[in-house]
């Protein structure tokens, strides 16, 4: 070990401990070389270990991620505060470690004969709803089947694959995949899958069995829950109240942190994250390249983009490491026009990384036979992501550099995502990480998914997603999984330009929060595992 990382070892020891504070701290990372956003990260991780969690407290969150449009229809979550919410109310089937490998939740435990089709889930006993009734396998049926058959839920494409599912006994799920699917725990760890009691359908007093009650919920401004009690997960659940207010500006989120208005916010401005650290009373914690999948989309079966070399045009026409460096402020990796990134273990690293390339993007653009006149409109929003707009900007200068007029058409943030996406012909869209190669592809590019927002419905890929699902192999399985991104990069409507780092910001006295894999905040999960100093 060397003399610079010995340091760095005792230095994290000691705030653990709880015996060096984070201005020491950082003066001694200083002083060893450390860079203040490495520093940042590793006091933070320092913090989260130091000390078992505390009860009590009135925490209060600032997010972007949500519309005046939400509701507890767990069908309906289409962005991050709903689906933070619904985690402070209720709880999922399964759950996911820091790694993002899947674990028991309400699914305590589960097993699978050869062939990855039958399946024997086992429901975590002695826990109660906020109601008083007691967690049963029928309400883990009912919280299944209602993202299946007529329903517009973004999960209903993913559980197609149910054939039958049955209670075996009182604490006993059987489900039957149509073909196999050895990732299928993985997938009922969807967001939208959380679990409600039997028959349950009113949808302005959602009951669960998680840490907290609805106290109050103003859709678009705020939402306000209390502590129920006695929880069944040991250390989770600490706060007596936790507050979450609607912040979709990323100025007014950071200003709030600073002021000590909330104790955390996601989404940092990426822009002004580096004098953030600085701080002495913020931390900073980051996951680099898992973040959002920021892309430019367009529906394959609208016009002009039917033609597969205007997509391709559109493609080599954007300077992704420019939007990078000037809206991402370095704090995000190349994205490569499909939405897994380096860190899945069935990532297709042999796919050139697309550049940008005027003289291309103009060869495809005259190919397509598009009239120079004519202009293709980019539909964008601050409601899509913070700087959805100013990404779409330098995007619309790089094309006109290719002599292609891109029109980029700022639309209300309100209802963004119910008014343009998977309506609009050409426009922005992000997607956070999924925990698996399979749940992403089928997510986004399925046939049978409702949130095939292209709208690019292959056979071929679908066959082959079908395949790859009950293939052991796991060289075997990465080749296929490699074919499907393949086939996406080279005909999709998916502009993927950049994956972010999650950005999430804290007051110091907020312990317990790490960087995950999967999502932000901690997996949307900061108000359940938290705790104040």
């Amino acid at each position: 070990m060397s003399d610079f990382e010995r340091k760095l070892n005792q230095a994290e020891m000691l705030a653990q401990k709880g015996t060096l504070s984070r201005r020491d701290f950082m003066q001694l990372a200083a002083a060893v070389g450390i860079t203040i956003p490495m520093a940042s990260t590793a006091f933070s991780k320092a913090q989260a270990q130091e000390q078992e969690p505390k009860k009590g407290g009135n925490l209060k969150l600032g997010m972007e991620g949500g519309s005046p449009s939400d509701s507890w229809d767990p069908r309906t979550y289409s962005d991050s505060i709903m689906m933070m919410a619904s985690l402070t109310i209720m709880n999922g089937l399964i759950e996911f470690n820091a790694d993002g490998s899947a674990t028991g939740e309400l699914l305590e435990s589960w097993d699978v004969q050869p062939g990855a089709r039958e399946w024997v889930f086992n429901v975590r006993k002695d826990v109660t709803f906020s109601n008083g009734k007691k967690l049963d396998a029928d309400d883990i049926i009912y919280s299944i089947q209602i993202h299946r058959g007529e329903t517009k839920s973004p999960a209903r494409g993913l559980l197609q694959q149910i054939s039958e599912i049955k209670a075996l006994s009182p604490h006993q799920v059987g489900i039957t995949l149509s073909s196999g699917n050895v990732d299928f725990p993985a997938i009922l760890g969807d967001n939208h899958i959380v679990v409600l009691p039997k028959d349950h359908t009113d949808w302005q007093n959602p009951i669960g069995t998680g840490a907290y009650v609805l106290e109050s919920f103003e859709p678009g401004v705020r939402v306000a829950v209390k502590n129920r009690g006695e929880y069944w997960k040991p250390n989770r659940g600490n706060f007596d109240t936790v507050e979450i207010l609607y912040i979709q500006d990323a100025a007014a989120r950071t200003a709030a942190l600073q002021s000590g208005e909330v104790h955390g916010v996601n989404r940092l401005d990426p822009r002004t994250v580096d004098l953030l650290m600085k701080e002495p009373s913020i931390s900073v914690v980051r996951t680099k390249g898992t973040g959002n999948r920021f892309c430019f989309v367009a529906r394959v079966t609208d016009d002009p983009f039917t033609s597969k070399d205007l997509r391709m045009a559109l493609k080599w026409g954007i300077d992704r490491e420019k939007i990078i460096k000037q809206v991402l402020n370095g704090y995000a990796i190349l994205g490569n026009d499909h939405i897994l990134d380096p860190h899945d273990p069935f990532y297709n690293s042999s796919l050139p990384q697309r550049s940008y390339d005027p003289d291309k993007a103009a060869f495809y653009f005259k190919k397509a036979g598009v009239s120079s006149s004519a202009k293709a409109i980019l539909q964008t929003s601050e409601g899509a992501w913070g700087s959805a707009v100013d990404c779409a900007e330098i995007y619309q200068q790089s094309l006109k550099s290719a002599g292609i007029d891109l029109d980029v058409s700022k639309v209300s943030a309100d209802g963004y995502w119910s008014n343009v996406w998977l309506k609009a012909p050409f426009c922005a869209s992000y997607w956070g990480r999924r925990p698996t190669a399979d749940q992403t592809l089928s997510l986004v590019y399925s046939s049978n998914s409702d949130w095939n927002e292209t709208n690019w419905k292959v056979p071929e890929f679908d066959k082959l997603l079908t395949e790859a699902r009950v293939e052991f192999d796991e060289a075997k399985r990465k080749e296929m999984y490699g074919k499907c991104q393949e086939m996406i990069y080279e005909d999709g409507g998916t502009i993927c330009f950049a994956i972010s780092d999650y950005l999430d910001g804290y007051s110091t006295s907020i312990h317990g929060v790490k960087p995950h894999a999967r999502y932000d905040m901690d997996d949307n999960r900061v108000a359940e595992k938290a705790w104040f100093a």
